[in-house]
């Protein structure tokens, strides 16, 4: 208590977050604020035509990217109509070495292995911007309670039907503009 008397509000990025914030901590509503997360838009574009549906994920591996990855060996024994650039990497955060673990490790050696999988690693947001321009769908099976969701909000402004669970923060951050699904605590249900 006597470090937040040092600052006049605490922001918050979601009003889900705030709450969270005082469920969990005590914080009274009325020591906080919510200043929402804003990014520049994406330039208006026409996305390209061609035969495949273009899928994106672009967020760090320990949000979804396993979900992901055993969601599209599924699809892909159905049909071939699609294609998915994964742009993860825990490079994003400075953790390069996080990447080496066995777990992060195997799960990229697989998706690169995928024929249906262009896996990038982690690369400038600009070069995800321009990717998001050439993409149908971001999916994101978000096992992760974000507090509000910056990747989501590029792809939506980029015309990217965003398909995700309605967890966290996300049904605030995408309102009705998101095909959302309720999400499970078992990610492999």
């Amino acid at each position: 208590i006597k470090n937040r008397e040092k600052f006049a509000k605490l922001v918050f990025v979601s009003n889900w977050q705030q709450y969270a914030f005082m469920k969990y901590l005590n914080i009274p509503y009325e020591e906080g604020i919510v200043i929402k997360n804003a990014i520049d838009p994406i330039p208006e574009h026409t996305k390209p035509k061609g035969d495949k549906i273009k899928i994106i994920y672009h967020s760090t591996p320990h949000r979804g990217l396993a979900v992901l990855q055993m969601a599209l060996e599924l699809l892909s024994k159905k049909r071939d109509d699609f294609e998915v650039d994964v742009y993860s990497s825990f490079r994003l955060y400075g953790w390069g070495q996080q990447d080496e673990q066995e777990e992060w490790k195997h799960l990229f050696d697989r998706l690169r292995e995928m024929d249906c999988v262009n896996y990038h690693g982690s690369v400038p947001n600009d070069e995800i911007r321009k990717a998001l321009t050439s993409a149908h769908i971001f999916a994101y099976p978000s096992t992760y309670q974000e507090t509000s969701c910056l990747c989501a909000i590029e792809a939506m402004s980029a015309g990217c039907l965003a398909v995700l669970p309605n967890f966290g923060a996300l049904p605030e951050t995408c309102g009705d503009f998101a095909w959302m699904y309720n999400w499970e605590s078992d990610p492999g249900a």
